[in-house]
């Protein structure tokens, strides 16, 4: 541990103690009230609650009309819900203690057919949203209050929860839902307070969150587990909590959302940006009932008035690209179709993957079909380029006989192998990199399929055949034992993609018999097609199902494709024909070319030299 590693660390042991002797303190005070109350306290408790609110549960009050209201009255869980999302607030601190997404369930309530409806997160200990109020000269926690609901009619209406502390001051959380919309508007607001506020910058916020397991694959969940923010420039970035369990923002930060799998919840500061933030994260190792846990910090910027306000908006539900796109605050981007060193592939998602497989959705229900079609549509407009890859196959076949007669000549000669073969190359007219290419030109639709269909809430808890969810592996058998590399069950889309990539393998081997590869290299490549089916064979083992049916399906289409190309539009005796054509006139060298055999004539004059 370095001098400045050993420094931190004390700073934090000496921050710890001071938070420990501060909250002692406190709550010596706290206590002191309590006491105080205690016998009135116990005659509370036998008296009934006449609220007309929706109140779900009511727990012990303390009853002291010489106390303000926000130290006395009685806990209430207050319902706020739309059609889409309904949740559960405590007049403890006026925050969310569960949230209900009702259109969607967990994998456990889908497979056994249930109704009932998914919670997101659950738990008044483990789910917070507080406020440091400074009040009368102290600082107190917005949980530490007790907020009274204003009155309402239905649980659709805007709540509004006040915590009277006094002497006319006052702290306000106020939540808002409309029809079919899993952004929650919110403000805080606190009044009469002008003094206190002029003493602090910032007011400091903790965000808990308990995320509750809600898919198949735990592992993917806690793998997918990340903490997005878009700081106040517009610039985007997130850390994955398995990498980066804690991490602090010095700079200011519009919004920030803790994602699982399929689902996110997120903060988000509407005209004054948060000063801040940080996180902290932990990963539970046995529990295998929730994804994460998380700690957010942030602070809010102050100013001294009577009628401090800070609107907010607070998004709860999924991560559906078009949602959260249609917020225009970069929330899309927490879902991920490309990153690192493929983050290019994410615009041919955007751009034409995502708006193909909507549209074709769109009027089709089964996601399987949808996929059947567009991997239709996306081989179809790859043709041209098998064509090409096919037809430079057919071109080094044909000029197999020849290639052979200068290997004969030149034996283990490699310099002079490599001129004469080029030379044949150019003379011939034939591109040896022809059928590289057009394979390489495919390789982004490919890396695009591998991040939209693991990442495509419409996969979600979508049947096919005897898949039951496409968002994640297909399983036929349990093993009920783990194979290291491969997983504990047996996922048959995985097995014919498997297959798949083997026949493909074989069939274009035949095709390139020409083009045999020389070099220290050449087994490994020879071999490699053969081989990395059998290591995806483990890979994809416990990928979406959705995916690997995919690459199954787009695998045998190649496949009659090539078969196809090879029957009934390539001929082999046209093109030895116009081959001999081209031999027979003067081969023009471009500069490159040129330049090549100069480095190849050099390369083999110092073989020459060091031999003798």
């Amino acid at each position: 541990m370095d001098r400045n590693s050993i420094i931190g660390f004390l700073l934090l042991v000496g921050l710890a103690v001071g938070y420990i002797f501060y909250s002692q303190n406190e709550a010596e005070k706290y206590n002191q009230i309590k006491t105080e109350t205690a016998a009135k306290e116990q005659k509370a408790k036998a008296q009934s609650n006449a609220a007309a609110t929706a109140v779900i549960q009511d727990t012990s009050s303390v009853v002291d009309t010489t106390l303000p209201a926000a130290f006395r009255g009685s806990e209430q869980i207050v319902k706020i819900a739309n059609n889409v999302i309904s949740l559960d607030i405590t007049s403890k601190g006026a925050y969310p203690v569960s949230a209900s997404l009702t259109e969607y369930k967990t994998y456990n309530d889908y497979a056994a057919k249930n109704n009932k409806a998914m919670q997101l997160f659950s738990g008044k200990d483990d789910n917070k949203l507080v406020f440091k109020i400074p009040v009368d000269g102290k600082e107190l926690w917005s949980d530490e209050l007790n907020f009274t609901p204003q009155p309402r009619t239905a649980d659709s209406l805007p709540l509004v929860m006040v915590a009277q502390v006094g002497q006319g001051k006052s702290v306000i959380l106020t939540y808002s839902l409309s029809d079919n919309n899993y952004m929650m508007d919110a403000s805080l607001k606190i009044v009469g307070m002008n003094q206190e506020l002029g003493k602090v910058s910032t007011i400091p916020v903790q965000w808990a969150t308990k995320a509750m397991r809600t898919e198949k694959d735990l592992p993917s969940e806690r793998r997918n587990a990340q903490i997005h923010y878009r700081f106040a420039d517009g610039e985007h970035d997130y850390f994955t909590f398995s990498n980066k369990p804690q991490r602090t923002l010095e700079d200011p930060v519009q919004w920030m959302g803790m994602k699982t799998h399929f689902f996110n919840s997120t903060i988000i500061a509407k005209t004054k940006n948060f000063s801040n933030a940080s996180y902290e994260s932990i990963e539970p190792k046995e529990d295998t009932t929730f994804v994460v846990k998380n700690m957010s910090k942030l602070a809010i910027p102050v100013t001294a008035s009577n009628d401090f306000s800070f609107d907010f908006n607070w998004y709860i539900g999924p991560n559906d690209y078009n949602t959260l796109k249609a917020y225009k605050i970069d929330m899309e981007e927490m879902i991920q179709f490309g990153f690192g060193l493929f983050a290019f592939v994410k615009y041919i998602v955007k751009w034409l993957i995502l708006p193909l497989f909507t549209m074709l959705n769109g009027f089709i229900p089964s996601v399987g079909v949808v996929i059947i079609l567009m991997t239709l549509i996306i081989r179809i407009f790859l043709s041209f380029l098998t064509y090409k890859s096919q037809l430079s196959a057919a071109k080094m076949r044909v000029l197999k006989p020849q290639i052979d007669t200068l290997r004969e000549k030149h034996g283990h000669d490699q310099q002079a192998m490599g001129m004469e073969q080029m030379k044949l190359y150019r003379t011939a007219g034939v591109n040896p990199l022809g059928g590289c290419l057009p394979l390489l030109f495919q390789m982004p639709f490919l890396l695009s399929m591998y991040y939209f269909f693991p990442s495509a809430m419409n996969l979600r808890q979508s049947r096919f055949l005897w898949a039951e969810d496409l968002s994640t592996f297909d399983n036929i058998l349990n093993l009920g034992f783990n194979i290291p590399f491969y997983g504990n069950h047996v996922s048959l889309f995985t097995l014919l993609m498997t297959v798949s990539s083997l026949l493909l393998a074989i069939y274009s081997k035949q095709m390139t018999a020409g083009q045999e590869m020389s070099g220290p290299n050449a087994q490994v490549l020879k071999w490699m097609p053969f081989v990395m089916p059998i290591m995806f064979l483990g890979w994809f083992n416990n990928f979406a199902a959705g995916l690997t049916f995919y690459y199954f399906l787009s695998n045998m289409l190649s496949l009659a494709q090539q078969f196809i190309i090879q029957k009934f539009f390539i001929n082999e005796e046209k093109i030895l024909s116009k081959i001999k054509e081209n031999q027979s006139k003067p081969a023009a060298t471009s500069k490159w070319q040129q330049r090549l055999e100069e480095i190849q004539k050099q390369q083999q004059g110092r073989t020459k030299n060091t031999g003798k």
